[in-house]
């Protein structure tokens, strides 16, 4: 019985560190995105919820970035980039879902 126990938690463990968790987004964000810190705030915003990648400024006046950590993690950081921070106004968010990498370590500003 005490064997049983065992193995329910090495199954448990097994669950918690599955990578198939994790997921990796790219994002293309069109509307009123660059002059107002969106970067910054999209850096502050990962990092606090231990999603790693980067984020840059498009010469079209979007900006992209790319997103990587648990599917929870970084369903908030999704869910807030359709927000952006105060005196934005986002008009679109593309969703692209790659493979997870694990390359990543921090999140940048390019």
């Amino acid at each position: 019985m005490i064997q049983n126990n065992t193995n329910s938690n090495s199954n448990s463990n097994k669950e918690i560190n599955d990578s198939s968790q994790y997921i990796r987004v790219h994002l293309i964000i069109s509307g009123k995105v660059q002059g107002v810190y969106f970067r910054k705030h999209t850096q502050d915003i990962s990092l606090q919820n231990n999603v790693y990648g980067w984020v840059k400024n498009l010469v079209n006046g979007d900006v992209e970035c790319v997103l990587e950590g648990l599917k929870s993690n970084v369903d908030k950081v999704m869910i807030w980039c359709h927000q952006g921070p105060p005196n934005s106004r986002v008009e679109n968010v593309e969703i692209k879902y790659e493979d997870f990498t694990g390359h990543f370590t921090d999140f940048k500003i390019l």
